[in-house]
């Protein structure tokens, strides 16, 4: 992994990019150049051991402003961007689209654009050792049935909301200026991930902390909508090695090999606390889960084939379900103060309009 000295990754403050920046800082002595914009699911927070580090330098900006970029790739010289900076929360792309299409399409051109005329005036060497690698989502190729074989690199994409769509465009995007401009670029594809730093809309946080603080836990429609979910850490690994060693040009599909319900996914967490936290006499915490509309357009299943992954560069997952969601309720549970500090009176009041008022 020690090509060059310095990458860049975009959304380095957001929960997978986050997590992605303290396994790279750990596992290698190369400096990160960290560009967020620190909106609402951007947290300095999850970056307080790196804050004064002399290999994590913080760039508060937007991908979508070309002279930021242009910038950062003038004054560091990366070897590779890694790009995970997107709006990724479907119920949010539901009721205020737009911003995705600023942050996933233009942003993503933006980056393409400005990465393309910094590479292409490259010495040969730097040039040959540079990548663009784009983290996406299994979510662009739309939804599966509960006997369809699960999402491979050449499954046709077919998004299903504003956030898929504008995931899927920023993937073509990717694909045309390696086509087009020969852009040394790779393509991620991810199950749904968890771990920690998760800000609390999404589901595994969002039950975990309504359990505690024993508010009702919302379960869209029937709770029987699969997804195969991923450890964080996990695909912080398989991004190194597809970074490292993925061909140029090709889309690599990252699974977590656990698809599991929704409802499935409630109770255990519901289980759990109650094992970890004796002593509530006729109190369990799946009596706190209330069923709720399901969310417009919301797709059934979603399952991973990372069989090129494994094959191609000798991934696999470490983390089962069972010890991926015990390590990840041990870290919400010893990091309250995060927890507080993330769950502010703005997002009380998206809890409000997407959970409360579909009861």
């Amino acid at each position: 992994m020690e090509k060059q000295r310095t990458i860049i990754v975009t959304g380095g403050a957001g929960f997978i990019g986050s997590n992605f920046v303290h396994f790279w800082l750990e596992k290698t002595n190369q400096t990160v150049v960290n560009l967020d914009k620190l909106t609402y699911a951007g947290n300095l927070d999850n970056l307080k051991r790196w804050a004064n580090h002399p290999r994590h330098i913080f760039v508060n900006g937007d991908i979508a402003d070309r002279q930021v970029v242009s910038n950062l790739l003038k004054d560091h010289h990366p070897w590779a961007i890694v790009n995970f900076a997107a709006e990724s929360h479907v119920d949010r792309s539901i009721s205020a689209p737009d911003d995705f299409i600023q942050t996933n399409v233009v942003g993503t051109f933006n980056l393409l654009r400005e990465s393309y005329a910094y590479w292409n005036a490259l010495e040969p060497d730097a040039k040959e050792a540079f990548r663009f690698l784009h983290v996406s989502t299994d979510e662009v190729y739309g939804s599966l049935e509960k006997d369809d074989p699960a999402f491979s690199e050449t499954t046709p994409y077919a998004p299903n909301s504003p956030y898929s769509a504008s995931k899927a465009s920023s993937d073509h995007l990717v694909r045309a200026y390696h086509h087009t401009y020969g852009l040394p670029t790779l393509t991620t594809n991810c199950s749904n991930n968890y771990g920690p730093y998760q800000f609390p809309e999404k589901l595994i946080p969002l039950v975990i902390h309504n359990a505690l603080q024993r508010k009702p836990i919302p379960i869209y429609g029937d709770g029987m909508n699969v997804r195969d979910w991923l450890y964080v850490e996990d695909h912080c690994a398989a991004i190194g090695v597809v970074l490292d060693s993925g061909r140029v040009g090709q889309v690599y599909n990252i699974g977590g090999n656990n698809e599991i319900t929704n409802r499935d996914i409630v109770n255990t967490i519901c289980r759990i606390l109650d094992d970890w936290l004796p002593g509530q006499k006729d109190f369990t915490h799946a009596s706190l889960i209330e069923f709720v509309t399901d969310r417009p357009g919301h797709d059934r299943r979603y399952a991973i084939d990372a069989s090129k992954i494994k094959n191609e560069l000798g991934w696999d997952p470490q983390e089962s379900f069972a010890t991926g969601i015990a390590r990840t309720i041990r870290w919400y549970l010893d990091n309250a103060a995060w927890v507080e500090n993330v769950t502010s009176g703005a997002y009380q009041r998206w809890v409000k309009l997407n959970y409360e008022e579909r009861g």
